[in-house]
């Protein structure tokens, strides 16, 4: 009748000490029931000393195992009290001084509802009800089926009480499955969200980098049809082979176009204005490089940072896939700052290195406590995310004045080198460039986990 405990159904309580507090209050209760009702039915009912502990034996241990098998457990209390009132009978039809209470003993009574209650809480909703109605059933046949005169009938009140546990444990249980489904929901939001986020970056990314191949296609369909005119008498092979060059740069240059149909989508919004004028939902805008970081660093410096750039190395012709992705990582910990420390001091450094090239945002603590905000760490998800897909890695954590690093390398040809097993430059210490009111000696405290800046 559906009364198997379902997957959810929880052992009472999730914390240790108030699952024993309530096995021992169970046990408790199960004790007295044993003591009150071997005695209360031996001089009711006028049983044997025998009978009357076997019965309360049988009522106390189907309450003790309610507590793991509910189902067996309502089962032996109806039958040990249907069983103790049919034994009963003969009591109940001479001349008595008092009328017993009849079929339900008040011990007999409290334990069924005990256990009916835990039942409640362990099985479906009509496993406990099925439940009730044959308790209904039984105690309908015994009080008015059984011909006897003598008793005080305690049925309307035992099926009153029955239903309340019944009802109680119903609710208990509801809400605890509803809980059970919030936090699972909430988990699978969570995980959903933080997908899509991944998923939806990457294909920004994929757009981006498609857009440099489609310039490089445009530019090599241009090149192939002008270099005919170049040559003083070329031959019909060459142009030929000129020909089929720029017809395939075509070709792959339509593809490309179609690929980007489909990936292409509006912008997220900049709530900052780091993005540059004119370009927060222009598709076919140019992707920004190296060069517009001045732009960049200004809007930041606008909007209330003080940022200092420190620039190291001569800067050598990058893929435009590895400069796209350095300002993007830029943008990303700049837009960071603000969110998460406004107010505070920032220093941005590029230092172009044979191998590749090194990033780094440090900004200082805060001037005053910040909110909690609603980002949950997406764009650090975005940033390891071109990092990685360069060949390169990013790290970012938190330092021990308040502050937040953000440090990346990307490989110079976007390719990983295999020899490289770490960043660059180790970020152990930073040195200070704001005095030691502001930066002091930072040092950068690891981390584990997914940090949100």
């Amino acid at each position: 009748m559906g009364a198997s405990p379902s997957r959810i159904s929880p052992h009472l309580s999730r914390y240790r000490w108030l699952r024993w507090l309530t096995d021992l209050l169970v046990f408790s209760i199960a004790l007295g029931i044993f003591l009150a009702g071997s005695g209360t039915i031996r001089t009711q009912y006028d049983l044997s000393t025998g009978q009357g502990w076997l019965a309360g034996l049988a009522q106390g241990a189907a309450v003790v195992l309610a507590l793991w098998r509910p189902t067996p457990a309502w089962a032996l209390s109806l039958a040990a009290t249907a069983i103790t009132a049919l034994t009963a009978r003969p009591a109940l039809e001479g001349a008595a001084p008092s009328a017993p209470d009849w079929p339900w003993s008040p011990p007999a009574l409290i334990a069924h509802a005990v256990v009916l209650l835990l039942l409640a809480l362990r099985v479906r909703t009509r496993g406990a009800v099925a439940a009730l109605a044959v308790t209904g059933l039984v105690t309908f046949v015994l009080q008015v089926g059984v011909d006897a005169q003598n008793y005080s009938g305690t049925g309307v009140v035992a099926m009153a009480v029955f239903a309340v546990a019944v009802l109680v444990g119903i609710a208990l249980r509801g809400r605890s499955e509803a809980r059970s489904r919030l936090v699972e929901q909430e988990t699978i939001t969570a995980e959903e969200r933080a997908r899509r986020t991944v998923l939806e970056e990457r294909s920004r990314i994929a757009r981006e980098l498609h857009d440099v191949v489609a310039h490089h296609m445009s530019v090599i369909s241009i090149q192939a049809q002008v270099a005919p005119h170049l040559v003083e008498n070329a031959s019909d092979e060459l142009k030929e082979n000129l020909a089929g060059i720029r017809q395939n740069a075509l070709d792959a240059l339509t593809e490309l176009r179609r690929v980007l149909g489909v990936l292409r989508s509006e912008n997220p919004d900049d709530p900052y204005g780091l993005a540059e004028p004119g370009t927060g939902s222009a598709p076919q805008a140019p992707q920004p490089t190296l060069d517009r970081l001045d732009a960049l660093i200004e809007n930041t410096r606008a909007a209330g940072l003080t940022v200092v750039t420190d620039i190291k190395g001569q800067a050598p012709p990058y893929p435009p896939g590895v400069e796209l992705s350095a300002y993007r990582i830029i943008q990303e910990a700049l837009s960071n700052a603000l969110r998460h420390a406004p107010g505070s001091s920032v220093r941005v450094e590029i230092t172009h290195f044979p191998r590749g090239l090194y990033l780094g945002v440090i900004n200082s603590r805060p001037e005053h406590p910040v909110p909690p905000s609603p980002g949950t760490g997406h764009g650090l998800l975005g940033m390891r995310e071109r990092a990685a897909m360069l060949g390169g890695h990013l790290t970012a954590t938190p330092t021990l004045q308040g502050g937040f690093s953000v440090s990346a390398f990307l490989p110079r040809d976007g390719i990983a080198d295999p020899d490289d097993t770490g960043p660059v430059e180790p970020a152990d210490t930073i040195t200070p460039v704001f005095g030691p009111d502001v930066f002091e000696t930072d040092v950068i405290r690891p981390m584990t986990g997914e940090e949100n800046p």
